[in-house]
């Protein structure tokens, strides 16, 4: 675990000073599921808008250019979450922060991820080695790797904490990749857990308890077949989906334990093809959680 352990009980300032913070804002940067690019939603990516600053969890591809579209700095961005090393959670985690670095990023970010996220972010510099000193010699750029504090998360529990927000982790089941991990915000005025990729998890309800929002990826089992028609390899797919992600009625019962205020779904599987409709999902989960539903779409602010 990294060293910011020891913030873990630390008071946002805003609060120590008595002013009164702005509201966390949930955008949703990209809300597909599985690595193939889709036509009508993003790869998955959310940020967490805390005032001015932003926390970015997962990186799926294009997340830069989904951060502008939804009128954010990248420059701005605070820290980065990664729950796991699939590639539609990390193709373009060490991208993001090249292309904030580009634009106006001159501030350390802290990133924190499963093992062996020290070593990826040491390999993407130098794989952009050449163009890295090219900037800073040519556009007088600050040398981006000592604005890059990378830190291996190895356990559950505290994992960042700052003026904003304190971030706990919590290990989530997503086989065959281990270990995997959702996060919960807890910043003045509520509270955001962000599931990642799992099956049903009990360390995910105990995470997400009392949570304000929770984000839970989701799968419409009656769609699945259709889904993997279109695969070679239908066959190791369809295992694996039912292995390590979460349906409908799943999820609709994890927000009920959990007592959340609002679930949001996202991570949708299929994201693309067959199409299922925002009723569609709705009614599915609708008979298992009483609470606020929302249907998650690509740059929309919660």
């Amino acid at each position: 675990m990294s060293g910011a352990l020891t913030l873990a009980g630390a008071l946002p300032v805003a609060a120590i000073a008595g002013i009164a913070p702005a509201r966390p804002r949930l955008i949703l940067l990209g809300t597909a599921g599985g690595p193939t690019p889709k036509p009508n939603r993003a790869a998955p990516a959310q940020a967490i808008v805390i005032g001015d600053d932003i926390y970015i969890v997962d990186c799926g591809n294009g997340v830069a250019r989904q951060m502008v579209l939804a009128g954010l700095k990248p420059g701005r961005i605070r820290g980065v979450f990664i729950t796991h090393h699939h590639s539609d959670h990390n193709a373009d985690y060490g991208n993001l922060l090249l292309l904030a670095w580009a634009a106006d990023l001159a501030t350390p970010v802290d990133t924190y991820g499963p093992a062996p996220l020290v070593r990826m972010t040491r390999q993407f510099l130098d794989l952009n080695g050449v163009d890295i000193r090219t900037r800073v010699a040519d556009e007088g750029r600050p040398p981006l790797a000592p604005l890059i504090r990378a830190h291996d998360v190895m356990q559950p529990g505290p994992v960042h904490a700052d003026a904003n927000v304190r971030v706990t982790a919590a290990l989530v089941d997503h086989p065959p990749l281990t270990p995997a991990f959702a996060y919960r915000f807890d910043a003045p005025g509520r509270s955001i857990v962000i599931s990642g990729d799992t099956r049903p998890s009990a360390n995910l309800v105990a995470l997400a308890k009392g949570a304000d929002v929770l984000v839970h990826e989701v799968m419409y089992l009656p769609a699945i077949e259709k889904l993997i028609a279109t695969e070679p390899n239908a066959a190791s797919l369809r295992e694996h989906l039912i292995a390590s992600h979460t349906t409908t009625e799943q999820v609709g019962r994890i927000a009920t334990e959990a007592g959340v205020g609002t679930l949001v779904l996202s991570h949708f599987v299929p994201g693309g093809y067959p199409f299922v409709s925002d009723q569609v999902w709705r009614d599915a989960v609708r008979p298992h959680f009483a609470g606020e539903i929302i249907v998650g779409r690509d740059l929309m602010v919660i």
